[in-house]
């Protein structure tokens, strides 16, 4: 009974990947906001998350790298060591059998709709978006405890049970110049409907998910329609749920969960946060000791000073990827 990690990346910089988005575009004669160039950066994020499972999380067995005809090169230092056995590479292909159709994609959503389906997966498993880092020693049981899966978030309200959240929804609709954004909270929102919560969700927190295999495949073997609908999105939509969130549900509906929000996400923006409000939140999580979860987004848009600030705070926690 192994747990496994699993990683999805994108090197958005890769000049293949580029021309298999700007072929995309240009079929469909847009660039709507999901296609946004940050969304598929790449500052080398993905050596420190592999660094820090390594090291805080070595109760972890394989690591699997979800990626579209791309291979990082961590790979590369690893090979012919015992953990370049340790760690593979899972392309699209793997994932999306049965359904190349909707291939290439660059939904995150999507992707995540599958990791389920690759081949040999343990059916306990951690999902890590590429950008996450572990700070600090983390066990099983914070993922996996009693035969259950830890969830972390909080209850709230369905949006038609919020009165004002509907007038806002109702303004927007009425302008009419709302673009797909495919928000965050209202993915949530339909995850949860579709797991049989109608009138409220637990918002999950932003952080490693851990996921059964089983409850995923046993949801979709009954409703094979729902899962083609959420691949055949090439870019992220409003029309799709989240797998990570939907699974959460499945488990709180069968009485498999245990809600746990001892240690959380400390998130650093540096594209958004100003440098003092960065700087900030990385000596709060030095500080309060339950910060176990690091997602730094943007790493490459951040000035050189605090670029070098971030790096080294990493390294502080995480040891020298390389």
């Amino acid at each position: 009974m192994g747990v496994d990690a699993v990683i999805t990346w994108v090197d958005g910089a890769d000049p293949a990947h580029r021309a298999r988005l700007g072929a995309y575009l240009q079929s469909i004669g847009s660039a709507p906001p999901a296609a946004r160039a940050a969304r598929f950066h790449d500052a080398g994020e993905i050596d420190w998350c592999v660094a820090s499972i390594l090291r805080h999380a070595p109760w972890i067995g394989r690591i699997f790298i979800v990626a579209d005809a791309q291979t990082p090169p961590l790979l590369a230092r690893i090979a012919g060591t015992p953990l370049g056995e340790r760690i593979r590479i899972v392309d699209h292909r793997e994932i999306f059998a049965g359904f190349e159709r909707f291939l290439p994609t660059f939904n995150s959503r999507a992707i995540i709709s599958a990791l389920w389906r690759i081949p040999g997966l343990a059916e306990r498993f951690v999902y890590f978006n590429d950008d996450f880092s572990l700070l600090r020693p983390v066990r099983e049981q914070d993922f996996f405890r009693d035969g259950k899966v830890v969830v972390r978030g909080q209850w709230m309200r369905q949006s038609h049970r919020r009165p004002g959240r509907r007038i806002v929804q109702a303004l927007k609709r009425l302008r009419g110049t709302q673009p797909d954004r495919a928000g965050n909270h209202d993915a949530q929102e339909l995850s949860a409907k579709l797991a049989g919560f109608a009138d409220r969700y637990y918002r999950m927190f932003h952080n490693p998910y851990p996921m059964r295999r089983s409850t995923l495949q046993a949801f979709f073997d009954e409703r094979p329609a729902l899962l083609e609908s959420n691949l055949a999105h090439r870019l992220r939509s409003s029309a799709q749920f989240k797998a990570e969130v939907l699974a959460a549900h499945l488990e709180i509906a069968h009485g498999d969960a245990v809600f746990d929000n001892t240690l959380h996400t400390v998130q650093l923006k540096p594209r958004q946060q100003s440098p003092r409000r960065v700087r900030a939140k990385m000596a709060a999580a030095d500080r309060e000791g339950k910060t176990a979860f690091a997602c730094v987004q943007s790493l490459e848009l951040a000035d050189a000073d605090l670029q070098a600030e971030i790096i080294g705070w990493l390294r502080r926690h995480v040891g020298e990827p390389a």
